[in-house]
């Protein structure tokens, strides 16, 4: 079969999303792999929005989170304040995962969104944080999109926007945060998971035709390959749903 590796990235991450589980997503690929997931391997996922939009249809994929596509046949029109508030409910919060994504992150899962160089005097100015930092920090789960390159895996990031694990074991309950984290780095070439004990990225998967030594060239730290597995691409089903209900104008996934 034939598919591209933002097809690959969506449904690795549909299904990482347990049936049951509520859904907090921004715009692009963490709102398709949503929708994949909705569709593909959890029917029973809840999906909601910073902008308030609870368990809407979704029929369409929204090109953000303020398209007015996110509102239509929700269960529920909230408020910005109540979104995050859902995040932090010591009942609803347990069930919740994240998916972000980011211009860099480090072995610990900690990410940038802000800048690259000074943050008086940037080389490259993103668009900040948004709720990513709400999601890093209150979550118990979250699940990372990136590119495989060298300047997005750095050693130290140029400006830390969303905590993960910060600097290793028992360091985000120093910090006041609560426990969670980090669950899956997504790339282009394969998977990362976190050491429980050392908190540490580790390689995960890796996709069909790629090699351990490819990913270590994009990267400016290394990993531990020892529990590497060959990942399974995607089925026929997972493809044939991703095209043609999640996405079929290819406006994510494009051409």
């Amino acid at each position: 079969m034939d598919y591209t590796p933002r097809e690959m990235m969506a449904i690795i991450a549909a299904r990482e999303i347990e049936d049951g589980t509520i859904v907090f997503c921004g715009t692009g690929m963490s709102m398709l792999a949503a929708i994949a997931a909705k569709k593909i391997t959890s029917p029973r996922s809840v999906i909601f929005f910073e902008t308030g939009s609870i368990d809407a249809c979704l029929e369409e994929i929204p090109l953000a989170v303020a398209d007015p596509r996110v509102m239509y046949g929700a269960s529920s029109f909230s408020s910005m304040l109540d979104a995050f508030a859902v995040m932090q409910n010591r009942i609803t919060g347990r069930h919740v995962v994240g998916i972000l994504g980011a211009g860099q992150v480090d072995k610990f899962g900690n990410l940038n969104t802000t800048c690259i160089g000074a943050y008086d005097r940037p080389r490259t100015r993103f668009p900040g944080s948004g709720g990513g930092s709400d999601v890093s920090s209150f979550v118990p789960k979250s699940v990372i999109f990136m590119q495989q390159q060298k300047r997005k895996f750095v050693k130290k990031l140029d400006y830390l926007t969303s905590p993960g694990y910060l600097d290793g074991p028992g360091s985000r309950e120093k910090a006041g945060l609560p426990s969670g984290g980090p669950s899956m780095v997504i790339t282009n070439m394969g998977t990362f998971r976190f050491d429980e004990t050392s908190k540490e990225m580790y390689a995960n998967s890796i996709y069909p035709g790629v090699e351990p030594a490819q990913i270590l060239d994009a990267m400016e730290f290394e990993v531990d390959f020892s529990r590497a597995r060959k990942e399974n691409p995607p089925t026929v089903n997972e493809l044939s749903v991703l095209r043609e209900k999640c996405d079929p104008c290819r406006l994510i996934l494009g051409r």
